[in-house]
């Protein structure tokens, strides 16, 4: 009996022994980081929306989708050389295109869908991109869930109902001006969100980060671009303002930062650990309205926020899921300039080692 009782004790201290983990911590920290990133283009989008009347969603993401594209190229120019770089786009710039178009049409919804419907109904079914997350982990990447990890997305669902409930109380939400147009918009940008966070973490896990953030913010860029010319022309003259300018900058930096790190986090993670872990932004959001928009601070608030992490948590209590692709190693590495080149390593072993020297090492997963 005595021997049972210590064998379930030991059993309890390994699954609580991911607390004390290194790549835990790491995950935990940077998915609150990019929370915060987030937090800081919600409220950079409130800002221009209720003191500047500035209004264009496509507008704002375009100079973020450039940035990135200009500086991930460049890189993937200086690794692979020209003609590495037009390969990335011969051999797989069909799904980057995809990807791409995804993702702005994402943003584009989800911004748009608060025009029409009510703060409690965007909040809600904008975590619909967690479930999506994780059918399409189940389907596309071969991601086997434990009861655990169903357990811990429901109890983080819960904390983030929690901070809606507080939004209800304290009065912050506001009326719909056509609810089901409002809904139907977030639920449609919420599912592209699931549909472009796991492309990317599938397109991570086999191809250097250069590349796949490179590659998709260029199609992203001219996709965006055209639509711009199409819907929000107009919008182009409130830049002479050089406060609209400024705001619309700190947008870029915080989303530059944000597009750089999901992919870090999709691979030391997942795409629905990315999820949960940015359900904390509402937090973080009060934080930054207590000053500047005047709210009221509610007792579930901090509550909330601890419910989430806890939800993180149990989610790792048994070794979190991994796809059957794995992460991008250096043996991934090698495998994959072998197909983008299509000839004998030794003929390229010079560009080999600079895309191993990004890859994550086997046994400990850092990135690069």
């Amino acid at each position: 009996m005595s021997d049972m009782e210590t064998t379930t004790k030991k059993s309890w201290k390994d699954h609580f022994a991911f607390i004390k983990d290194p790549k835990f911590l790491k995950v935990l920290f940077l998915g609150q980081l990019l929370s915060l990133c987030i937090t800081g283009t919600n409220v950079v989008t409130t800002i221009l929306s209720t003191q500047y009347n500035f209004a264009a969603p496509t507008t704002q993401t375009f100079l973020v989708y450039a940035c990135l594209a200009i500086v991930y190229n460049s890189i993937a120019i200086y690794k692979r050389g020209i003609k590495g770089w037009l390969l990335q786009f011969w051999r797989r710039g069909i799904y980057y295109f995809i990807l791409g178009f995804i993702d702005v049409e994402g943003n584009y919804f989800v911004v748009k869908s608060f025009q029409y419907t009510s703060l409690l109904s965007a909040m809600l079914l904008d975590c619909w991109s967690t479930p999506v997350c994780m059918l399409l982990s189940f389907w596309l990447l071969k991601v086997r869930y434990r009861w655990v990890q169903y357990l811990g997305v429901f109890i983080a669902l819960c904390g983030l109902g929690m901070l809606v409930a507080s939004d209800v109380i304290t009065d912050k939400n506001y009326g719909a001006v056509d609810a089901v147009k409002g809904d139907l918009f977030c639920l449609l940008g919420a599912t592209l969100y699931g549909f472009s966070n796991v492309g990317e973490e599938l397109m991570a896990r086999k191809h250097p980060l250069y590349e796949v953030i490179g590659m998709f913010t260029f199609f992203a860029t001219f996709i965006n671009l055209v639509q711009i010319f199409i819907f929000e022309r107009s919008e182009w003259a409130n830049f002479a303002d050089t406060k609209i300018a400024g705001m619309v900058v700190v947008y870029t930096v915080c989303m530059f930062v944000l597009y750089s790190l999901a992919p870090v986090m999709f691979r030391l993670g997942s795409a629905v650990l990315y999820n949960l872990s940015i359900l904390t932004s509402d937090f973080y959001g009060l934080i930054f309205g207590l000053g500047l928009f005047g709210y009221k601070v509610s007792i579930m608030y901090p509550f909330a926020y601890v419910v989430i992490i806890i939800g993180i948590g149990i989610y790792h209590i048994f070794p979190a899921p991994t796809p059957d692709i794995g992460t991008f190693t250096k043996e991934k590495a090698e495998q994959e300039r072998r197909e983008l080149y299509g000839h004998s390593l030794e003929e390229q072993g010079e560009d080999l080692e600079k895309d191993v020297g990004e890859a994550v090492p086997t046994d400990s997963l850092n990135k690069e």
